[in-house]
């Protein structure tokens, strides 16, 4: 345990070294370098966890998983399964150690490998702590291989042009004395579907609308048209594979919640007038291209 615990506290007076002699690097950091390893600490990666929602169903993978803190906290306290990725041999080779330690080395594993070949498919939810240009080269691979509704947790650094969709910051003390701010901030992505293109919409014993949706990571706009009149669409929110939108009615407002999947939406509508909601689906007719920078 001491031994352990003497090689952690190693790392992080070199994280500590390589921050105050090599700040100016940093600010020009490689696209392909994540930066010196720095324990994430525990409050951070409780925060992370919460924010992510984790629940026993989840696969979590970290990227640049250092100690595995992040992954063997998943697995211990929300009994997740999950791996780290990291270069670093002797973090992999500790993080192993811990999971068998923790009895959990049969549902989480690390891995020595580049983050870049990580395969992401099985991954629920993804999380990172990795400087700013690491971050804006792996937000393609992020987006493009996980399926949507997964979540993504990042510590202090996000995405550039892709907004997250939500964010929280709060003191954390002892994270002055690596980089000079005694806080953290927590940014979440929820991998939107791919909903750009042309879809009819139809609505079960009524109107058959058509909808047009350009799209910029989760952000959504569009048209409609119906019997030749065009409707402009309102509220429009993706979140993951969640859909919802609005259109004017004579009435009032015909409101659509749904789920993607695929070539295809459907869900409930609540009608101007109506005593409860009716069913809607919508099938995709033309797809176009998401906007991703």
């Amino acid at each position: 345990m001491c031994s352990v615990i003497g090689r952690i506290a190693r790392y992080f007076m070199l994280a500590v070294v390589l921050f105050i002699g090599g700040l100016a690097s940093h600010a020009a950091d490689d696209s392909k370098s994540g930066g010196p390893y720095v324990p994430t600490p525990q409050v951070v990666v409780d925060q992370m966890l919460f924010m992510a929602g984790i629940k026993s169903s989840d696969y979590v993978i970290d990227l640049g998983s250092g100690d595995g803190v992040i992954v063997l906290t998943a697995a211990r306290l929300f009994k997740a399964s999950g791996m780290g990725v990291d270069i670093d041999p002797e973090l992999v080779k500790l993080s192993n150690d811990a999971a068998r330690k923790f009895g959990v080395a049969d549902r989480v594993h690390f891995l020595l490998q580049d983050v870049f070949k990580a395969d992401l498919s099985k991954a629920s939810v993804v999380t990172l702590y990795l400087l700013p240009g690491m971050m804006l080269s792996l937000r393609e691979k992020i987006f493009n291989e996980l399926k949507p509704g997964a979540r993504v947790v990042s510590h202090d650094y996000h995405f550039g042009e892709w907004p997250p969709d939500d964010q929280m910051s709060f003191d954390v003390p002892e994270k002055e004395a690596v980089n000079g701010v005694p806080m953290a901030t927590i940014y979440l992505w929820r991998v939107p579907a791919r909903v750009a293109g042309k879809w009819q919409v139809r609505v079960a014993g009524g109107e058959t609308y058509e909808l047009t949706l350009k799209q910029r990571f989760q952000n959504v706009e569009g048209s409609v048209t119906t019997g030749g009149k065009a409707l402009r669409p309102q509220y429009l929110t993706l979140r993951g594979d969640e859909f919802t939108f609005a259109l004017p009615d004579g009435k009032g407002s015909a409101s659509f919640t749904g789920r993607v999947k695929g070539g295809t939406m459907e869900g409930s509508v609540e009608l101007p007038g109506a005593k409860s909601p009716a069913r809607w689906s919508a099938s995709r007719t033309a797809a176009a291209k998401v906007i991703t920078d």
